[in-house]
């Protein structure tokens, strides 16, 4: 999946090109093995049988990935059955750091930073530019059987994602 898509995203406007392929409803959700923040392994295999909100972000030290993951934070506590989780190339330290500083415990961070498998095979990661080699801001859930439920990539990266819309596809 080497495809880059151009201009997929914006950055404030400007083009950001992405590598992979797009995934949407109805596709099987690519497996992938990330860093938690106490450095242990997690896979999409490992919340099997709930459903899974992923949300993708540049880093959590932005005023928008900030607002996003205290926002999923919140939600949390009235979902049953959903794990949430938050990824960005941030490394598991930082992710721990600002998790106890915003006390954010009920999405689990993860961290991409070993290679960019999963943001190409979700086709997230940013080919180029100021935030080369991040994750762009957008949302998957996943059903407990793995396929992809509903799928946004938020067309500008400086914003929101439809909370709304993520959160009654989980329910």
């Amino acid at each position: 999946m080497s495809d880059v898509r151009k201009g997929a995203v914006t950055l404030k406007g400007n083009p950001v090109d992405l590598a992979g392929s797009a995934l949407a409803a109805g596709a099987k959700a690519p497996e992938f093995s990330l860093q938690d923040n106490g450095l242990e392994e997690v896979t999409l295999a490992s919340s099997k049988g709930r459903i899974r909100i992923i949300a993708t972000i540049p880093s959590l030290d932005t005023p928008v990935c900030h607002a996003e993951t205290r926002k999923f934070n919140e939600q949390a506590a009235a979902l049953s059955n959903v794990e949430i989780l938050v990824v960005s190339m941030d490394l598991p330290f930082g992710q721990k750091r600002w998790c106890g500083a915003e006390n954010v415990d009920k999405v689990k961070t993860l961290s991409a930073h070993r290679c960019t498998k999963f943001g190409e095979d979700y086709g997230v990661l940013i080919k180029g530019g100021k935030l080369d080699r991040c994750l762009c801001r957008a949302v998957f859930v996943i059903d407990a059987d793995g396929t992809v439920k509903y799928a946004e990539y938020c067309k500008e990266i400086a914003e929101h994602p439809n909370y709304e819309a993520v959160l009654a596809a989980a329910k």
